[in-house]
């Protein structure tokens, strides 16, 4: 009987819960450690509110984010950006600081969706969501982010790289929440680049990579590649970024780099591409990633 009414309205929200908006992080906290399990953080709501219509998640407690204000913002600090969970995604993407200091995030955020999606959701509920295919997670994971987690006993700071446990799964405890994202400051020199295939513009991603890299004496330094929806979490393509460093960034090793993305890969079939599709484009991507952040690296054009 719900799923018919959802078909019909789609405001309704089929199953009975309790709906909190604590006004301080503290009283959120203690929330999260009464319900556990039974509770579910509602920042934006731009996946969570999808997923209770269609009764894929019965939460008994609903833990709004709209009046904790501590929990929003972008700043620079000591230790590079600091972005609030709970920030909006067309506040990052309108960011001076995002788009001056760190525009491989502001080039993923801006690819997340409709204005109207990022006018509600949030940094943080892109991350914890945890779709394979997020398009900020690549971004981030190239950039080297940690992200901080809160609970009644304390905050833990979780490298990116180790937050996402599968699709829809992440690395917090029922009891914590997702407080902010922290980038580290960008090297001297350094060259990025963000791709992304979708069926269409406001589509996730059928495949996105990320790439940062930097060169040293013509040879390259750091790197790191990171791919979504081409395993069950985003991954950093190991490999290639190995084959990758201390070396000529030639045309030759640009290809044989992208080649090895597939052993750092495990593509589906479903209705947004084939797996074989996906290793071809995982590819292809990464060729072109590489390309355009070695060129803005100082390489030239390859």
């Amino acid at each position: 009987m719900s799923m018919w009414i959802n078909r019909i309205d789609t405001h309704i929200l089929p199953i009975n819960f309790q709906y909190h908006a604590p006004k301080t992080l503290e009283e959120a906290l203690k929330l999260l450690a009464e319900y556990g399990d039974e509770a579910k953080i509602l920042s934006g709501g731009t996946d969570l509110l999808v997923k209770m219509k269609q009764r894929l998640i019965e939460p008994r407690h609903i833990i709004s984010l709209r009046n904790l204000t501590e929990l929003r913002g972008i700043r620079e600090v000591e230790g590079g950006i600091h972005i609030g969970a709970a920030t909006k995604l067309r506040e990052i993407e309108r960011s001076q600081i995002i788009a001056e200091r760190l525009p491989l995030l502001h080039e993923a955020v801006k690819a997340i969706g409709s204005i109207q999606i990022r006018n509600m959701g949030t940094i943080g509920g892109n991350l914890c969501n945890a779709s394979p295919a997020a398009d900020s997670a690549v971004a981030l994971m190239a950039l080297g982010a940690e992200l901080h987690a809160q609970s009644i006993e304390g905050e833990r700071i979780i490298p990116i790289e180790n937050f996402f446990k599968g699709p829809g799964a992440t690395a917090l405890k029922p009891v914590e929440l997702l407080t902010a994202i922290r980038i580290p400051p960008p090297p001297e020199n350094y060259g990025w680049a963000f791709r992304k295939i979708g069926r269409t513009s406001l589509d996730i991603a059928t495949v996105n990579a990320a790439v940062l890299l930097t060169l040293r004496g013509g040879r390259i330094d750091l790197c790191r590649i990171a791919l979504g929806a081409v395993a069950p979490t985003p991954v950093r393509a190991v490999r290639a970024e190995e084959h990758l460093r201390g070396r000529e960034p030639t045309p030759e090793l640009i290809q044989e780099a992208s080649e090895l993305v597939v052993e750092d890969i495990s593509p589906i079939t479903d209705v947004r591409g084939t797996a074989e599709y996906r290793v071809e484009a995982s590819k292809a991507l990464v060729r072109d990633a590489l390309n355009l952040s070695i060129e803005r690296a100082g390489g030239g054009g390859r």
